[in-house]
């Protein structure tokens, strides 16, 4: 498990190093060694509990890593950094909730602190780009409960959007999702990283919505791990090499599945999800379809 690339150091949002984390007995990942460079769209796969969303908590500095370090645009990881965007895993809101498309957006400016919410005229003016810059204007002043699945989710982008950030983390955006508004909000994200420069960090069962855009992979599987292009790691040797089991990689009907042997119990990939939770771990590798390149 070599190390990244020599990389720019202006162009690190994320450097982890020799980093490992635990939880008791239990090691999710360790001596993971990676950076993640501006602009650059970062998809992280692996099996349920193997520390994916943790991850993302470390990043974001709400939890500590077991060994080794973390820095985020060059400084330690802490809590409430403004240079962080986080779009978090598609959870329903209850029809009658007295929010707004825009209070939820507005969040993203003075959530983190107590009070009364900011209504300064350079906040209600972020808040409407953001608003716009996916999207969701028409929307923005109705109740959030009565909008669709990804409606809610182009507005939650926007939320982590609004204050601009350097780093965008995404926290499985695509769950519970169509396969159109799947579509929608992976184009969303690569279009705004694009425009915005920012670095992408993008956990997901399912590499397919997201594949056009990816630039690299790290895939994480039971302490071990392995990063590269998604050509450099999607493959059998690989994959069987992380799971330290046979698994192939199949073409079918114009896409690839990943499958493993029958004794193994992880030869029919998992379409549903599991909080990312050490004691919710499963073997199951992750279902991928590849499409070609340039695909919208």
């Amino acid at each position: 498990m070599a190390a990244d690339a020599a990389t720019s150091e202006a162009d690190v949002l994320v450097r982890l190093r020799d980093a490992s984390l635990r939880f008791g007995t239990r090691v999710l990942w360790e001596h993971l060694e990676l950076d993640v460079r501006a602009g650059e769209f970062l998809a992280v796969l692996g099996p349920n509990g193997a520390g994916k969303s943790s991850l993302l908590e470390v990043i974001l500095g709400v939890m500590n890593l077991s060994s080794g370090g973390v820095e985020v645009d060059g400084a330690p990881a802490r809590r409430g950094n403004h240079r962080v965007g986080y779009v978090p895993q598609q959870k329903a809101f209850a029809r009658d909730l007295p929010i707004r498309g825009r209070d939820l957006v507005r969040f993203g400016v003075d959530g983190h602190r107590p009070g009364l919410p900011l209504h300064s005229n350079g906040v209600h003016r972020a808040v409407d780009r953001a608003l716009a810059a996916v999207g969701a204007t028409s929307y923005a002043d109705a109740p959030i409960g009565t909008l669709s699945g990804g409606e809610q989710q182009r507005l939650r982008i926007a939320q982590a959007l609004v204050g601009a950030p350097k780093l965008l983390l995404c926290d499985e955006p695509l769950l519970s999702l169509d396969i159109g508004h799947q579509d929608a909000v992976s184009r969303l994200i690569d279009e705004q990283r694009h425009e915005r420069g920012c670095g992408v960090v993008f956990v997901t069962h399912d590499i397919n919505p997201i594949l056009d855009y990816v630039d690299r992979v790290l895939y994480l599987v039971d302490g071990r791990w392995a990063i590269g292009t998604p050509d450099d790691v999607m493959h059998g040797e690989q994959l069987s090499r992380l799971y330290g089991t046979h698994v192939e990689v199949l073409r079918v009907g114009g896409r690839l599945v990943v499958v493993g042997s029958h004794d193994t119990g992880i030869d029919h990939p998992h379409e549903h999800h599991h909080a990312d939770h050490p004691d919710q771990a499963h073997d199951a590798p992750t279902r991928v379809r590849f499409r070609p390149r340039g695909r919208a």
